[in-house]
Order: structure tokens, then C-alpha cells, then sequence
């Protein structure tokens, strides 16, 4: 039933419809503690983009080629998340070589993708849904680039907001979860167009 969803919806989807943070609510604990900043925001999705796609394309040549045929579906979740992890410890030497001023300022959450739930949900449903290479690589492309846009529009809105007048009982949190509340209903109102669960 998976094999015949093209590519391109899958990527779509899971940009919109199947927004890993929106939809799915993974990766909330970043999401939110690093989304006070615009440009902080927008570099950690990224960041987050970057290890998606390799971390999915690795991981589907690893378990197709490498834990399938030993019959070691059971060591899984161990081998993604060594593969997560070492992404992310890849990408931040990057970072720190080249881009230190972002380093310093994404701070703790850098290091801390590698337990981002979203990037190892990516992964178990690659597998779940039986995608192929196509598919895996579109939708792990394709979630971290949602993921991106979601961080990146709440960070622009607390931006304005933080600038506004606001009633005392919602600054801080409230408002925060008032607007990414606000913003899954805006994502759910596509839900009839991209379908892939």
C-alpha cells in the first residue's frame, strides 16, 4: 500500500499535513525553549534539517542492507539512534568550526537533537510505512524543512509579540502555547489535501 504514495506527496505531507511538531507533537522540548529568537530558531531547523535527511538516508541503507538481512530488526532502535547521535556530533564540530557565533548561541539544544524525538520518529516511520529510498529521503527532507518552517514562524510571532502589548496572564508559556495551538488548527486546515498515514 506504501510503495505506490509518490514521493513528491510524501514530502509535501509531511511538511504540511504531517508536520512532525504540529501533527505529531515531536520534538516539542526544543521547539519551544529555542524559539524566542528568530535567527537562533531558524539555525537550529537547520540544523535540525540537516540531521534529518542524513540521519534517514543512513539509516534506511543501514537497515535495509545491513539489519534486515542479519535478521537484527530487534537492534533498531539502537542503531538509529548511534546514527542520530553521530550525525549530530558531526554537524556540531561543523558548527563549531565554522559558524561559532551560532554554536555558542544554540548553546545546549545543538548536542541535544540527538534526543529530539522527531528525528528518531522519522526513522521508525520510514520503517513502519515500508518507504522506499525515495520516499525515505523525501520525507525526511521534506519533516525537516516542516519543522523548520513551524520553529522559524513561532519564533517571528514571539518576536511581535514580545514587542506588544499583553494581557499579564499570558506572557510567558500561555501565549506560547496559545500560538502553536493557533498554528496546528492553520497546518490542520490542509489536511484533506496530502494523505500519508
Amino acid at each position: 500500500m506504501t510503495p505506490q504514495i509518490n514521493p513528491f506527496i510524501i514530502f509535501f505531507a509531511s511538511i504540511i499535513t504531517s508536520n512532525m511538531v504540529l501533527s505529531n507533537f515531536l520534538g516539542m522540548c526544543s521547539f519551544i525553549s529555542v524559539s524566542n529568537e528568530f535567527k537562533t530558531a531558524s539555525g537550529l531547523g537547520k540544523a535540525v534539517t540537516l540531521v534529518m535527511v542524513f540521519t534517514t538516508v543512513i539509516n534506511y541503507v543501514v537497515y535495509q542492507y545491513i539489519v534486515l538481512p542479519l535478521g537484527l530488526e530487534y537492534l533498531r532502535y539502537v542503531v538509529f539512534i548511534i546514527v542520530i547521535a553521530a550525525s549530530v556530533q558531526i554537524i556540531e564540530l561543523a558548527m563549531d568550526r565554522f559558524l561559532p557565533e551560532l554554536h555558542i548561541k544554540l548553546g545546549i539544544f545543538l548536542p541535544l537533537i540527538t534526543v529530539n524525538c522527531a528525528i528518531l520518529g522519522i526513522s521508525l516511520f520510514m520503517v513502519i510505512r515500508n518507504y522506499n529510498f525515495w520516499q525515505s529521503l523525501l520525507f525526511g527532507l521534506g519533516s525537516g524543512l516542516g519543522w523548520w518552517l513551524a520553529i522559524s514562524t513561532l519564533a517571528a510571532i514571539r518576536e511581535k509579540t514580545g514587542k506588544s502589548k499583553i494581557p499579564q496572564g499570558l506572557v510567558g508559556p500561555g501565549l506560547t502555547f496559545i500560538i502553536i495551538g493557533l498554528m496546528a488548527l492553520a497546518f490542520m486546515g490542509f489536511s484533506g489535501i496530502f494523505v500519508i498515514q
